[in-house]
């Protein structure tokens, strides 16, 4: 159940017209969303996997470069009508984000296993590196 003030979750299409402003036609009828939820004092859910998405869309689709995409994300989402994951708005904030080893990815799938108190098993090397993290090697 979610609190009475959290009225919608978003798409990964909205949170897409809201960084890029395209196509126009629909990214406006996404910030008339937005302005509207504003208006009424409520907030929308944004999922890691939508925040993900994006992430990848906006690059690979419209050519936004990882950094770009970083910052304009942070700037959404630390918006008072957004709720994310606790440790999402601290990570999109970490200096470097962009060329960091483990990469942002990966950090979030860290942030999210944390959170549910778990280890975090991988055959990533950058990402063994971050804390409570197990680095499994092929037989």
């Amino acid at each position: 159940m979610s609190p009475p003030d959290i009225r919608s979750a978003l798409d990964t299409s909205v949170v897409i017209r809201l960084l890029t402003g395209q196509p126009a036609d629909q990214a406006g009828a996404a910030r008339s969303y937005m302005a509207e939820i504003e208006r009424s004092g409520g907030k929308v859910y944004v999922s890691n996997l939508v925040v993900t998405e994006a992430y990848f869309a906006c690059q690979h689709h419209y050519g936004m470069p990882k950094a770009e995409v970083l910052g304009g994300l942070l700037a959404l989402l630390a918006m008072s009508t957004f709720v994310v994951h606790p440790q999402l708005a601290k990570l999109l904030s970490m200096p470097n984000l962009a060329s960091a080893k483990p990469g942002f990815l990966d950090r979030l799938i860290h942030a999210e296993a944390a959170s549910a108190h778990l280890p975090l098993v991988t055959f990533e090397t950058a990402a063994a590196r971050l804390a409570d993290t197990r680095l499994l090697k092929p037989l």
